[in-house]
């Protein structure tokens, strides 16, 4: 049996969602609304967490670096963030202060700034889900190295509106693929033919 000639499944929206649905949750909590819960923390783990790896290991087998970094990447950094918050402390370490917690999310946002770069030649959608992002984790790393609580509420909306962004445009890559048409608009890729 020939295997080039098995079309693969896109799994960008499974890891599209697995993001987007745990932003939106965890910035929930950032926005003011409801205390850090036990859903937000499942979410980390199984969808926000797994699900994105899987969403990576499946953009392996497509030859797609960019989205083998990026889920792969977000998605264990779900696995740390709840790792972060739960971990026993042991004798060889602390618990990671505000500050610190500020220089791991600028960590990110850096690593977020390189990935939007490589969104450019990609469809407008994607490129406002990482831009978004961007901006997200600059508003958290400073809010929490500043302990201003004003900027982390204010970086909780800016989170609403990322994972929201998100779970648009995995909806319209499943609807525009599901009917063969553009149903939802992402925006052409700056490689497409115009």
């Amino acid at each position: 049996m020939n295997t080039d000639s098995i079309k693969l499944a896109n799994p960008g929206p499974l890891g599209l969602m697995g993001f987007g649905m745990t932003t939106i949750l965890l910035n929930i909590h950032n926005a003011g609304f409801f205390p850090v819960t036990t859903a937000i923390v499942a979410m980390g783990i199984f969808y926000g967490g797994i699900a994105q790896v899987i969403a990576g290991i499946l953009e392996y087998k497509k030859g797609n670096t960019f989205g083998v970094t990026a889920f792969t990447s977000y998605g264990f950094f779900w696995l740390t963030l709840v790792g972060i918050w739960y971990l026993p402390v042991s004798a060889a370490t602390a618990p990671t202060d505000k500050t610190f917690l500020g220089i791991y999310l600028a960590l990110w946002g850096i690593f977020t700034f390189f990935m939007f770069m490589g969104t450019f030649k990609a469809n407008k959608g994607l490129q406002f889900v990482f831009g978004s992002l961007t901006i997200l984790f600059a508003l958290l790393a400073i809010g929490n190295i500043s302990g201003n609580t004003t900027i982390l509420t204010i970086a909780g909306f800016e989170g609403i509106i990322c994972g929201s962004s998100a779970i648009y445009l995995a909806m319209a890559e499943v609807l525009n693929e599901v009917y063969g048409k553009n149903i939802l608009p992402i925006g052409a890729s700056n490689t497409e033919p115009h």
